[in-house]
């Protein structure tokens, strides 16, 4: 991977991770996906960061899926990025303990389709298309698109799996796969708006709630578990007591996530 096919851009306790190939419409190779997974790793390991926020570079494509020349090509995988390729598979199911927000600047088809459902909320540019075209190129979406019946009615998630053809920002948001709409110009100040609302609250409560929130979407029945083990983490932890003690005193809390 080039240093500069993806971008990071720290601003304040968010870091904005930028796809950065537009003349392959931000087309994901190996080591891109490797990249974009450490980075996660890096946030989640980092006290002072809260969010990330994903983008791309342009105003033709946010991500065109795998780049398929190099899938063509064939070859090992690169080892020195198995780690962040791991890291990166645990998007789909929301797994990253950080809260992502999607920044998506164009059209997301393919990969770029799934890499925008695994952000937690997304702000898109109303001139974007989106679809999971796979079977056009006699493959399926095999990160994450199969699951797209779990977010909205079957039928709709198997017109669009199945015929390969692309939907609108507007449609899109009818059917709540994404949270805002705007014009381009827009989109990065309103998901940095977003984001920093989000960053605000509490690290511990943020991550409880977005596991919570994924696993009764993905696997219901393992709920009741996990909510137990975060009630005995979360109502104990120092920033419970730190947000009860600053809403009495009428103040911004000061988190520790712990």
């Amino acid at each position: 991977m080039s240093d500069d096919d993806l971008v990071t851009e720290q601003r304040g306790n968010v870091v904005v991770l930028r796809l950065n190939r537009p003349e392959s419409r931000n087309s994901l190779t190996r080591a891109m996906i490797g990249g974009i997974g450490q980075a996660i790793i890096d946030a989640e390991n980092d006290p002072d960061t809260r969010v990330v926020v994903l983008t791309g570079t342009g105003d033709k494509a946010f991500c065109s899926g795998m780049d398929l020349r190099e899938f063509a090509e064939g070859g090992p995988p690169d080892e020195g990025t198995m780690e962040g390729t791991r890291a990166f598979q645990r998007l789909g199911s929301g797994q990253a303990k950080i809260p992502i927000v999607g920044a998506i600047n164009a059209t997301a088809v393919a990969g770029g389709f799934e890499l925008m459902l695994a952000c937690d909320v997304s702000v898109v540019s109303d001139r974007a298309l989106f679809g999971i075209p796979e079977v056009k190129r006699g493959l399926f979406a095999g990160g994450g698109g199969t699951t797209l019946g779990s977010r909205i009615p079957l039928a709709i998630a198997l017109e669009l799996g199945l015929t390969g053809e692309y939907i609108d920002a507007e449609r899109a948001y009818d059917l709540g796969l994404v949270n805002r709409v705007v014009p381009p110009e827009q989109v990065m100040d309103s998901a940095l708006e977003l984001a920093g609302r989000i960053a605000a609250n509490g690290p511990l409560g943020l991550t409880a709630t977005k596991e919570l929130l994924w696993l009764s979407a993905l696997d219901p029945t393992a709920v009741p578990e996990r909510q137990m083990d975060w009630q005995q983490i979360v109502m104990h932890s120092e920033d419970a007591k730190e947000g009860s003690l600053a809403f009495v005193e009428k103040r911004a809390p000061v988190w520790k996530g712990r």
